[in-house]
Parts: structure tokens; C-alpha cells; sequence
């Protein structure tokens, strides 16, 4: 018996794919309880991202490819560790915290102030470690 190459690849095509279709509903709902949690948006824009590695690379000496290389790796691995909003709440804390006076306690003083620069120091420091070799 001579078998037709392309009507076996067909009826292989046919059965994979109604292997794939056949589920119950109570296989489906166990597939959804078992799925992996879904993985932290890294949602930085790319503008804050540019303004971070031109800061870093001033920081660092200047624009080499060292510098550009580590820097970009650095916001990288801080938007693993915070989401966007509380990576721009902590630096817009951080820059106005030594604002004198009554004005500046606003800033300085929240809990929730502490805690984003705390996270936010953590988070630089654990990128640094990270991405640039000493």
C-alpha cells in the first residue's frame, strides 16, 4: 500500500489540531489555577529611561561604552524591582525632601515617603551590584 505524503500530513495536521480542542471545562479551570503568575509590566517610558542613563553616565565619568552599557542595565534592573509610579513617586520625594522649612516637610516626613526612597536606594543599589564590574 503506497501512502500519499500530503494526505498524511494532512490527517496529522487534522488530529493535532482536534487534540488540542478536546478539553472539558473543568480542564480548562485547572489549567488557568495552575498558570504561572503573570510577570511584573515593565512599563518605564523610554524618555525617563534616556534622562536616567544621561544622569548616570555624567555620574560615572562620561559617555563611554561602559558607562552607557552599565547605566542601561542599571534602569533596567530597577524597573524589576518598582513599578513606574512608584520609581517617579520616589524620585520626585528624593528631589524635594531638602526643600527647607514647613514646605519641604511634606516630603520628608510621610511614611509613604520613607518607604518609596527606602525602596528606591535599595533598588539602586542592588543595580549597581548588578551592572557594573569593580
Amino acid at each position: 500500500m503506497k501512502v500519499n505524503k500530503k494526505s498524511l500530513l494532512i490527517a496529522l495536521i487534522a488530529a493535532s489540531a482536534l487534540i488540542g480542542c478536546a478539553s472539558t471545562p473543568e480542564q480548562a479551570e485547572a489549567e488557568k489555577t495552575t498558570a504561572e503568575p503573570a510577570v511584573k509590566v515593565n512599563d518605564f517610558p523610554t524618555r525617563d529611561r534616556v534622562e536616567y542613563v544621561l544622569n548616570c553616565v555624567a555620574q560615572h565619568g562620561g559617555l563611554t561604552f561602559i558607562t552607557q552599557y552599565a547605566c542601561g542595565c542599571k534602569i533596567d534592573k530597577i524597573a524589576e524591582k518598582m513599578s513606574f509610579t512608584d520609581y517617579e513617586a520616589a524620585r520626585t520625594f528624593s528631589l524635594l525632601k531638602s526643600t527647607p522649612g514647613e514646605a519641604g516637610g511634606v516630603f520628608r516626613d510621610p511614611k509613604q515617603s520613607k518607604d518609596l526612597r527606602k525602596q528606591l536606594k535599595d533598588a539602586e543599589a542592588w543595580a549597581e551590584k548588578q551592572c557594573f564590574v569593580k
